[in-house]
């Protein structure tokens, strides 16, 4: 019973009867030997002294206890009664607003089940069972009554699986306050009912005006809005000044409106000239919506600034979303990391978390559903990742497009899965949204407290089917049945504060009016053409390249003092000896002689392009040290486990290195590193896969996002993405980065698709890319990475080609060439393979190969065309063009390719393929296999057909 508040007079007022003889007898023994009575007495003792010989009054009930064996076992079994109402009253808790769920677990919450009785609450103080009872709670009957009032009503919490005991405490004691959060006052609660007549007015509106166009009301769970609405009061107030939502299309208009101040009639324009109004079922429907371009009107974001007071502006931003539920959630934490970050010095990026704050609404269905959701919970508190907690709101409609929850999930509520992440959570019933408020109060406090997720599950329904087009009478017959005969939330509300006289039937009629009025002018104004139209415009493709743009040579002298000071490390850091040795190879390969690798070339591009003032992040699984063991770019001293960056200490630096070894995940972290490069687009953020074919996993953040962001909602990136690719006879899944899906995304110059063979190639083409960096003709880059190229010595370079030239999209193989006018066969390759032609060059050097050419494709997207015609222009005798790749024929670039060369090459030049056959895997698993067809490639590109044989000397 030891109370945090200070012990006075008062303290004794709890104690009557037989209880306050037990103290006095409790007491007398403390006097004795201290250590002979409990803790809790001691404190209350030493801190209050002694009890008084008679209670200043004598009010009822007066409990009492005894040293009754029996009636210490019902003072444990009460314990145990107010533990489990803590745990399990969300179970018994009034959440649902159609009174649907029937909860076997409320047994754990009746007195019959802890043999207890009235009587026996009565005798017992409320200290004994309850450690720190409010003033005015005094028996265990008080003690019960608060705790059900607590965690059974329209809001119930669920925190059980919180392991952190100084949160848990937190959290109960939020729980059992009648005062904290905060209470809405009067006026707040008549701000609040205004605001559900506007959000319910404008579904009305819409679902009348624009008969069958589906817009994915937010009617059912109109509390949102209100909750919205505290969240960016609560952060505006606590200096935020970036507030990051993400959500799905169902009430994203209404969020849209209300939220974001979209007006009410650009929105009612793109209804009035939708294209698609016959469209049925899916909301995924294309096409260009008057006012905006590229994407349905429920797809899109905005953006909006506020102020709270005189002098703190908050910009909210509700991120662009495609129909693939849950996605943008990493996009939007991305987006938060980066609002954070000043990234303007040396070292790593510093952080503060106060700064920007992230709020994602989720699908009931979606949240257990989609993986990118555990994927996204399970970043939030990593080192590169974390944010300072995320308030999540499930938006809860218990039905998933047309199915019930028990066919949507396997857990009793939607946000289970948050248990494993040991997030607080919260249910709370929408028809009550004062609640709703109170919820929203809580997770604020929490957040600001411990920087850690929180989520409030809303739990409402849906009134109408999917969209406004769907009949949800087909599958849920009896749920509609009662929806139908459901008052909606502001009656609900507007009936609560006539019965309290907060106001009046006048009060609320009028607000009803003032809005509808309000809605019918945007609309009328829209259709006289008096709104501020905002024509549809066809998304303009960048037509520049500027490949060719700036300057990416570094002097040698500059190159070869950088490449000093990353070698370097602190006075007694002490490197792995054998890593040393790996690294001390480094300190000459810019001189005259030597060569330069590619671990080498990435960090003196990196290093010169910190010292350009661009900032770098970097990403992906095992980043730090690289996943063939080649980067190091954090050095762990081999004593102390204590970490060192090179990257750091540079002289000059003007921008941060953040280099962080992601979870096992692609999709999160994939749609983190975007959307945090689109917040900062003057960032150079890059994501590197283990290996290029575990991008699959994160397939829909490409193709919804990095290939068409920009198309569909003139979103810009700058992102690199580093996927390793070559076929050494690891087997399908180490073999393939897919560059055929590149290829096939690949339009409108929506990016660059690379696959390089040399060190000086990676140097420009980063360095290239760093300078697109929060340009308008910014676009991603996807590089096919090298494996067993990285230590190869025929993709080294001399420090020269670092120190010279540019960025090359087509390389000539530099053992041919020399007699252009005499070759017959041009073979084009792009990556490794052309290596192991070279290999194979290099190993025949005393054969006659001047009736053939070898042309390295290096940037396969955009396509050279202009380089390759010219090196065509010289080869006056040619016969035929030879594309060759490792992949099987309906992978890698052929498909891709061959169409283009057609239209390049020469008349009466062939064009055909040389490569491993059609088929359904990227490769062999038997090592033995893989070197048979990989010399049968290479030997048939080097070997003459019998029509170009003719025209060959005889060896």
């Amino acid at each position: 019973m030891a109370a945090k508040e200070p012990y006075n007079e008062s303290i004794w007022s709890k104690y009557y009867g037989p209880n306050l003889g037990y103290i006095q007898e409790r007491y007398e023994q403390f006097v004795k030997d201290p250590s002979t009575v409990e803790n809790n007495y001691r404190e209350l003792f030493t801190n209050s002294g002694p009890p008084p010989l008679t209670p200043d009054s004598e009010p009822a009930p007066q409990p009492r206890i005894s040293g009754d064996t029996e009636w210490l076992r019902k003072a444990v079994r009460a314990s145990k009664l107010i533990a489990n109402i803590r745990i399990y009253g969300h179970m018994a808790a009034d959440i649902d607003p159609l009174e649907r769920d029937h909860n076997p677990m409320a047994k754990y919450l009746e007195l019959e089940t802890y043999e207890l009785t009235r009587e026996d609450l009565l005798a017992l103080p409320a200290t004994l069972i309850w450690e720190n009872a409010p003033n005015d709670v005094h028996t265990g009957w008080d003690a019960v009554q608060r705790m059900r009032q607590a965690y059974t009503k329209t809001i119930a919490y669920e925190f059980g699986h919180v392991h952190e005991e100084q949160e848990l405490k937190w959290l109960n004691r939020q729980a059992e306050s009648t005062s904290s959060p905060a209470p809405l006052n009067n006026a707040e609660r008549k701000e609040l009912l205004n605001r559900l007549i506007q959000v319910e007015q404008f579904e009305t509106f819409l679902h009348k005006t624009f008969v069958g166009q589906k817009r994915f009301s937010l009617e059912g769970n109109d509390a949102l809005v209100p909750m919205l609405d505290e969240i960016v009061r609560a952060a505006a107030h606590d200096g935020a000044e970036h507030i990051l939502m993400g959500m799905a299309h169902r009430g994203r208009l209404n969020v849209l409106a209300h939220i974001l101040g979209k007006p009410y009639d650009i929105i009612f324009s793109e209804f009035h000239h939708s294209p698609n109004k016959e469209l049925f079922p899916s909301e995924g429907s294309t096409g260009i919506n008057y006012g905006w371009t590229g994407d349905v009107k429920y797809h899109l974001g905005a953006d909006r600034a506020v102020r709270e007071g005189e002098t703190v502006r908050t910009r909210i931003t509700l991120a662009n979303n495609p129909s693939h539920l849950e996605f943008v959630n990493p996009v939007v934490e991305g987006f938060t990391r980066a609002a954070q970050e000043d990234r303007s010095t040396a070292g790593l990026p510093k952080i503060d978390t106060s700064k920007a704050m992230a709020v994602l609404m989720h699908g009931d269905a979606a949240f257990p559903g989609e993986g990118i959701v555990a994927e996204t919970l399970n970043i939030g508190k990593l080192q590169g990742y974390q944010n300072g907690g995320t308030i999540h709101i499930i938006v809860n409609n218990r039905i998933g497009f047309t199915t019930e929850s028990e066919d949507s999930r396997s857990t009793h509520y939607a946000s289970d899965i948050a248990k494993g992440y040991e997030i607080p959570i919260i249910h709370v019933n929408a028809d009550d949204p004062e609640a709703c408020i109170s919820a929203v109060r809580l997770a604020s406090a929490y957040r600001n407290q411990f920087k850690k997720d929180f989520v409030i599950d809303l739990i409402g329904y849906r009134r109408h089917g999917h969209n406004e087009m769907d009949d949800p009478e087909t599958t849920q017959p009896i749920v509609y049945g009662k929806v139908r005969n459901h008052p909606t939330v502001y009656k609900v509300y507007a009936e609560r504060l006539q019965r309290e006289k907060i106001l009046t039937a006048e009060d609320v009629q009028k607000m009803h009016v003032e809005t509808e009025g309000v809605l019918q002018r945007a609309y009328d104004s829209m259709k006289e053409g008096n709104h501020k139209k905002k024509e549809p415009k066809a998304f303009i493709p960048l037509h520049t390249d500027r490949s060719a743009a700036g300057t990416t040579a570094v002097p040698i002298s500059s190159l070869q003092e950088i490449n000093r000071e990353l070698l370097s490390v602190p006075d007694g850091f002490q490197v792995y000896p054998k890593l040393e040795r790996i690294l001390q190879r480094r300190k000459d390969a810019l001189n005259e002689g030597e060569k330069v690798d590619w671990a080498l070339a990435e960090s003196l591009a990196f290093a010169t392009i910190l010292k350009d003032g661009t900032p770098i992040r970097l990403s992906g699984q095992d980043a730090q040290r690289g996943t063939f063991a080649h980067r190091h770019l954090v050095l762990h001293d081999s004593k102390t486990g204590e970490l060192f960056s090179p990257l750091h200490q540079l002289s000059n630096s003007r921008a941060s290195f953040g280099v962080y070894n992601s979870p096992l995940s692609e999709a999160s972290v994939l749609g983190f590193e975007y959307g945090y490069n689109v917040f900062a687009p003057e960032t150079f953020v890059i994501w590197e896969a283990q290996y290029g074919d575990f991008a699959n996993a994160g397939q829909v953040i490409f193709d919804q996002f990095i290939a068409a962001g920009r198309a569909k909602w003139t979103q810009r990136s700058n992102l690199v993405v580093m996927l390793p690719h070559g076929y050494e006879g690891q087997g399908p899944e180490h073999s393939s980065g897919r560059l055929e899906r590149f290829l096939q995304l690949s339009a409108e110059e929506n990016w660059t698709v690379a696959n390089l063979t040399t060190a000086s190639q990676y140097f420009h083409v980063l360095r290239r890319q760093a300078a697109l960096c929060g340009q308008e003709d910014a676009k991603p880059l996807v590089i096919m990475t090298p494996k067993s190229l990285i230590r190869n010595p025929r993709s080294t370079s001399a420090g020269t080609e670092l120190a010279s030239g540019q960025f090359q999209p087509v390389l000539a193989e530099p053992l041919l060439g020399q007699k252009p006018g005499e070759v017959k066969r041009l073979v084009v390759c792009s990556g490794k393979v052309a290596i192991d032609i070279q290999t194979e060059l290099e190993a025949a050097s005393d054969k006659d190969w001047s009736w053939l050419h070898v042309l390295r494709l290096e940037q396969l997207y955009p396509f050279p065309e202009h380089e390759l015609s010219a090196h065509l222009s010289s080869f006056t005798s040619l016969q035929e063009i030879v594309w060759v790749q490792e992949e099987p024929k309906n992978m890698g670039g052929w498909s891709y390719t061959e169409p283009r060369l057609r239209a390049i090459a020469p008349q009466n030049t062939s064009v055909r393929y040389i490569g491993r056959p059609e088929r359904s895997s990227p490769a062999s698993g038997y090592a033995d296999v893989h070197s048979f067809e990989q010399r049968r490639i290479v030997s048939e590109a080097l070997k003459a057909n019998s029509q170009v044989q003719t025209a060959v000397p005889s060896s």
